[in-house]
């Protein structure tokens, strides 16, 4: 009953409450709404003086100058900016190549191991106690394997016979004098083998690089860029071999090593343009030598042959071709000659650049190619090295085919 009573009395209560609550609600009036606020105009912030201290926002802690991260190097509160990466990768570090005065002199233990085998061989014959028929065959045969060719070889056996029966008896002294002499006189002492490049009524001197891929055309026009930088020259290639994707690039990364500018033009684009602009910008830029390397397909294409006829008469506007250089790998042995004739049949080939010689132990090539086109023999290859072209010197190559 008392539960009952209690549960009664909470309930009044509760309902006076509420009641309460509706009635002054309805009694209290809507205010109205409050003015807009008049905006706040502030001038704006003073620019710091020299030497005062920017406002720092109030949100970021101050900082001391000992918590500022600076570049190493750089004063309090400079930024130092550094170039990006991908530019000091694309200037590479000039060098200085090795100066080309007695290169070969040098080189002459490196040619020495590859060519002696023809002086050694020479030697021993001719030491021989009786020098018959047999052995007088022996020698030409020596020879020939040696790509002397045929009739350098029947002149040079021919003075040996006649100068041994004079000479009787022979010690080693005398016989290495006497072959010394012979090969001095069948190599050729007295031929001018300066690489034209200094015309006296103009610049630049324009020189002309032909030859067969795989000779080492396009290394050797690098290197030969190479010898002329190490003499104090300015050098612009130019990259005509465009039927080659990678030629042009290999030639420019060679100028890029020691400064030279490249001028190239769009892949199978027109060689004969390349060279052309060539040599016009090498005139622009005052250069005292522009180099042309060109396409090097096989030489049985008449459509290359052609194309150097072609280049050569363009270049040939602005001014003559003071050098053209043919190139040939001294490993071809005979096969070099019918490249040479090739050639020579289309440009008029005024000096032989002989690559791998160090490969090889026919050194006679040599005197076979100066015999077979008439011109001689201006620099030899003598390894993969980027200074081992070098400008060839007979005294030095026949002591290197003789040996001490």
């Amino acid at each position: 009953m008392e539960t009952v009573i209690l549960a009664v009395v909470i309930a009044v209560v509760v309902l006076a409450v509420l009641g309460g609550l509706v009635v002054g609600s309805r009694r209290k009036k809507p205010l109205p709404p409050p003015p807009p606020a008049a905006p706040d105009i502030t001038a704006p912030p003073a620019e710091p003086h020299v030497g005062d201290e920017a406002e720092t926002p109030r949100d970021e802690p101050r900082r001391t100058i000992e918590e500022v991260d600076l570049p190493d190097g750089g004063p309090a509160g400079v930024a130092v900016e550094e170039p990006p990466a991908d530019l000091l990768a694309e200037a590479p570090e000039i060098e200085i190549p090795e100066p080309t005065a007695g290169r070969l002199v040098r080189l002459r233990a490196r040619l020495s191991r590859s060519q002696n085998a023809l002086g050694k061989g020479l030697l021993t014959l001719l030491s021989r106690e009786h020098l018959d028929d047999d052995t007088w065959e022996e020698i030409e045969d020596t020879l020939l394997t040696a790509d002397v060719g045929v009739l350098p070889t029947q002149e040079l056996v021919d003075r040996l016979r006649e100068r041994v029966k004079v000479l009787g008896t022979r010690t080693p002294e005398e016989l290495r004098a006497l072959l010394r002499e012979e090969l001095l006189k069948l190599v050729g002492t007295d031929v001018d083998r300066t690489v034209k490049t200094e015309p006296e009524d103009r610049k630049p001197g324009i020189v002309m690089v032909v030859g067969v891929n795989g000779t080492g055309k396009t290394t050797t026009t690098g290197k030969l860029a190479r010898v002329l930088v190490a003499d104090g020259r300015t050098v612009v290639l130019g990259a005509a071999d465009t039927f080659r994707a990678a030629a042009a690039d290999q030639l420019q990364t060679w100028g890029e090593r020691v400064g030279a500018h490249t001028v190239r033009g769009p892949e199978a684009g027109d060689p004969a343009s390349v060279a052309f602009d060539a040599v016009k910008e090498g005139k622009e830029m005052g250069v005292d030598v522009v180099l042309i390397d060109t396409a090097g397909r096989l030489h049985t294409k008449t459509g290359l042959m052609d194309e150097l006829g072609k280049v050569k008469r363009v270049v040939e506007k602005h001014a003559p071709l003071d050098e053209v250089l043919l190139v040939l790998d001294a490993t071809t042995g005979q096969n070099g000659l019918v490249q040479a004739r090739v050639f020579a049949e289309v440009v008029d080939i005024t000096g032989i650049v002989l690559t791998k010689l160090d490969g090889t132990a026919k050194g006679g090539i040599v005197v076979a190619v100066q015999r077979e086109l008439g011109v001689p023999v201006k620099l030899v290859g003598l390894g993969e090295g980027a200074d081992d072209l070098a400008p060839f010197e007979p005294e030095a190559f026949v002591d290197a085919l003789i040996g001490e």
